[in-house]
Order: structure tokens, then C-alpha cells, then sequence
């Protein structure tokens, strides 16, 4: 399922305004510019490909997500990039792209085994022998849940003059500590009432990340602790992973 914030055309609007361009697109950017082709899953408004587009990319560009709203904004941004509507499973890929990315902590949605495993086949499928996938996730040991509370409240623009405030809550951290449930409310004048998404995100250490991705054919050949390519340390707040696609 969408999440709300993602399907929702108002929430979607206020995406990259709630998350401006940062450290993390300007690492993946350099690694998109490098590759002749790539896919982006669950590329949202499509920010990353369609700079890439601008600043000269002539390849292949291909933004996948199954939200509607956010590919409305990204078509909007940028046609020239082959948006495309649904998950990994919307079609068989058959070695088609140099580079993989998934951005925004994507990754951590795949809550399941055996979805993450299909998730993880699919890439590999998706890619040329050599090929790479970078993706980031949380890292556990930071423990960033802990921040997410009501009184930590944001404000933003709405785009019409007003402002629209918003925060986070956790209701739940799973006995194993690696799967939290929290809610995302928005409040302003482009709403009747709040507006509350709902949202389970899946926190994994860097042992269980590389037996998945060794399982799916991926060896990992970078890996860092934050955006500017520091070392991995246990409170680095990101697990930045660049795997390659070896075999078949």
C-alpha cells in the first residue's frame, strides 16, 4: 500500500519542499551522471533524473514508484525521463541499466523476508553484470525513532501564502528493535482536519543487509556512515551502501 503522504496530491506537492536537495542527492547525482543508463526506484517527484537530465544526461533515465501523485510532480518537472507507474514487480527486467539507486530510506518499506528478497532479485535482473545498486538506510544504532516525537515540530510553506506544520510520533518499536510504526501528521489550511499517515519502516544492521544482498547476487564494494562518505561507526546516522551485481 501508498502511503498516504506519498498518494495523497496535496501532501505530494509539499514533498521536496518538506526534504530540500542535500548531501545524499548530491552523492547520487555524481554516481547517475557517471552511468550511461540508470533506474531509480522509488523515485518520487523524480528530482534526482530529472537534474540529471538538466545538467546534460543523454542515456537512459528510468523513475519507477507505484504513487501516482509523486509521478504527476515529476512528469511535470521533467518529461524527458521514462516515468514509469508501479513497483519492481510492473514488468521483468532483463539487464537493462548500469546503475540502481534507491533513495529517501525506500529501502526500509521492504518489511518482509521474502519481499525484500524479491525486491533484491529484481534489481539484480534490472542490471548489467557489473552493475550497481546504491541505496541508504537508517542505521539502527543511531536509534533515530527516539527523535521522532510530537513536540518537534516543523513548518513549511503550504504554497498559497500559509504555512503548514508538521510531526512525527511513534507508536510502536517492534521486541527486536528493528521494525518501527509511527505517524506523520499534517496540519494547515489546505486541510478540513490533520492529516495522518500511518508508516512501518524496517531498521537493519549491516550482517543481515549483506546476506541479502549476497543471496540476491550483489557483493558489497562501498560502504559508508553518512552522505559524505565517512567511515561507518555505530551512531553514524546512515548505512550508505553500494553494492555490484556479479553472476546471474
Amino acid at each position: 500500500m501508498v502511503d498516504r503522504s506519498f498518494a495523497d496530491p496535496s501532501l505530494a506537492a509539499l514533498y521536496d519542499t518538506l526534504n530540500p536537495w542535500g548531501p545524499g542527492d548530491d552523492f547520487c547525482l555524481g554516481l547517475v551522471m557517471s552511468a550511461g543508463s540508470v533506474l531509480d526506484v522509488g523515485c518520487g517527484t523524480g528530482r534526482l533524473l530529472g537534474r540529471a537530465r538538466q545538467e546534460g544526461h543523454r542515456g537512459r533515465l528510468m523513475g519507477l514508484d507505484p504513487a501516482a501523485a509523486m509521478l504527476a510532480q515529476a512528469r511535470a518537472h521533467e518529461p524527458d525521463v521514462q516515468w514509469v507507474l508501479g513497483d519492481l514487480r510492473a514488468r521483468t527486467w532483463h539487464g537493462e541499466f548500469e546503475l540502481a539507486v534507491m533513495t529517501g530510506h525506500a529501502f526500509q518499506v521492504l518489511l518482509g523476508d521474502e519481499e525484500l528478497r524479491l525486491a533484491l532479485r529484481a534489481v539484480r535482473a534490472a542490471l548489467v553484470p557489473g552493475g550497481r545498486f546504491v541505496f541508504e538506510t537508517r542505521n539502527p544504532g543511531a536509534r533515530a525513532w527516539e527523535t521522532w516525537t510530537p513536540d518537534r515540530v516543523r513548518e513549511i510553506p503550504d504554497g498559497r501564502g500559509g504555512v503548514v506544520r508538521m510531526w512525527h510520533e511513534v507508536e510502536s518499536v517492534s521486541p527486536a528493535g528493528d521494525r518501527v510504526t509511527f505517524t506523520e501528521t499534517f496540519d494547515g489550511a489546505l486541510w478540513e482536519r490533520p492529516q495522518v499517515d500511518r508508516t512501518t519502516l524496517r531498521f537493519l544492521d549491516t550482517d543481515t543487509l549483506d546476506g541479502f544482498l549476497g543471496e540476491a547476487g550483489f557483493v558489497v564494494v562501498e560502504r559508508y556512515g553518512d552522505w559524505g562518505r565517512g567511515v561507518l561507526a555505530p551512531g553514524c546516522p546512515e548505512i550508505v551502501t553500494v553494492a555490484e551485481a556479479v553472476g546471474h
